[in-house]
């Protein structure tokens, strides 16, 4: 009768994205409407012809880009923490180095049931694909119609297999905040400039309240775009480093595994 399957590691986390920027873009037209539009924060508070008084009011005659930006500057956030949060029960109820060594020095015992109690006691996404190559380890081990190099194989494709279905569910949403870039700041950046080079234009004297509001904006937007793209840039390099570390951990016991099977079986 053949062994059961280790279970899949259910890693945390939100499964549609789409659903995230859909909130996310209505605080943010909120934000704009009700906060930074609010007629304190303009000269005879009138928001559409009054000057602004404060940053609030200078980030609101940013015009329509604002909430956009405010958009992904929140899904950014959001989805940082969602990571983070997921990231958790990929790691398990442990430190996952000292999961790795305890498992290694349970192998090199040839104290295999010791190593599945490791995983379960464990869990979170390296115990999974350890499990799983554990369980195919006694399977192969039992099975006399298969040589050496075929049991060897065998385990070597049960942990690959095992990661692969792992590894799209660490890398959930990461491919987002990726692409939460510093381009729609720039957007805002140039329309700014655009307000500027209009006050310049006019005729006489240039207007220098018009002027200085114009560059106002256009800095406001840059700032919103450069905070979102180095927030998503760190996100992501740093929950991609997480990633690798787990991906190591599990080459490192997959190796492990192999290598004492191909040690104490003849």
């Amino acid at each position: 009768m053949e062994a059961k399957k280790a279970k899949k590691n259910k890693v945390r986390g939100i499964k549609n994205a789409f659903i995230v920027i859909i909130i996310c873009f209505i605080i943010a037209l909120v934000v704009f409407t009700q906060g930074l539009r609010n007629p304190e924060n303009f000269e005879g508070g009138d928001p559409a012809g009054g000057h602004p008084l404060n940053l609030l009011g200078t980030i609101y005659k940013g015009g329509f880009i604002v909430p956009i930006l405010q958009t992904l500057l929140l899904t950014v956030i959001v989805l940082s923490v969602e990571r983070f949060i997921a990231m958790l029960s990929v790691k398990g109820k442990g430190s996952v180095d000292k999961f790795v060594a305890a498992v290694k020095v349970a192998l090199e015992k040839g104290d295999i049931a010791g190593a599945q109690a490791l995983c379960e006691k464990q869990r979170g996404t390296v115990a999974s694909v350890v499990s799983s190559a554990l369980i195919r380890y006694g399977e192969v081990e039992n099975d006399d119609t298969m040589s050496k190099e075929q049991k060897i194989e065998a385990i070597k494709k049960q942990l690959e297999e095992a990661a692969a279905l792992e590894m799209p569910a660490m890398q959930q949403n990461l491919p987002i905040v990726a692409t939460m870039t510093t381009l729609v700041g720039l957007v805002g950046t140039v329309l700014g400039m655009i307000k500027s080079f209009q006050a310049l234009a006019t005729a006489g004297a240039p207007d220098s309240v018009a002027l200085s509001t114009g560059i106002s904006e256009a800095l406001v937007n840059t700032a919103f775009g450069i905070a979102t793209g180095a927030l998503a840039v760190i996100s992501y390099n740093y929950f991609s480093n997480r990633i690798d570390n787990i991906t190591y951990a599990i080459d490192e016991v997959g190796f492990c595994i192999v290598n004492t099977f191909a040690a104490t079986h003849k």
